[in-house]
């Protein structure tokens, strides 16, 4: 109950920040896919980021997106994009600040590709947790062999 008498429904600290990555997410300036991370540590939010272009660079929402312009599958050739993943950029903007997430969780809007998923193996981060899943077996592969949980959202009840 609140302090005039209302009950009131918190959300779990999984959905708390489930709709933080969500928010984060609109930030992207992809023309494909906005995708959107948080990366949290004892409850708290360390780093966020989402996929574009890299600072100070056009973004692909004025110049066009080579991918389409070349006709890429999603999930091939990665390299041949102006953008960097929200988990690249998650990962660098900790970098940039000094900031250690080393046992720290990631919520991203999207299941990581393997680019990613080595990045999140390497900065030491131990449970990622996505809302929409991602054809990439390799990367769940890499993620399951390097002991770091992985959870679909969809499947979450509450964590409190």
């Amino acid at each position: 109950m609140d302090d005039i008498g209302i009950t009131v429904e918190r959300p779990s600290w999984d959905e708390y920040f489930v709709s933080i990555v969500t928010q984060v997410a609109t930030r992207s300036t992809c023309r494909r896919r906005r995708v959107g991370v948080v990366i949290v540590k004892d409850k708290r939010i360390l780093a966020t980021g989402y996929n574009g272009a890299p600072s100070g660079i056009r973004h692909c929402a004025e110049v066009g997106c080579l991918r389409e312009a070349a006709g890429i599958a999603s999930g091939q050739r990665h390299e041949l994009c102006r953008g960097l993943h929200a988990e690249q950029n998650g990962i660098i903007q900790a970098a940039l600040h000094g900031v250690s997430i080393q046992g720290a969780t990631i919520y991203t809007t999207h299941q990581p590709c393997v680019l990613c998923a080595k990045m999140i193996v390497n900065s030491g981060i131990v449970r990622v947790c996505f809302l929409s899943p991602y054809p990439d077996e390799l990367a769940r592969s890499i993620l399951a062999e390097a002991a770091v949980e992985q959870v679909h959202l969809r499947e979450l009840g509450n964590d409190d």
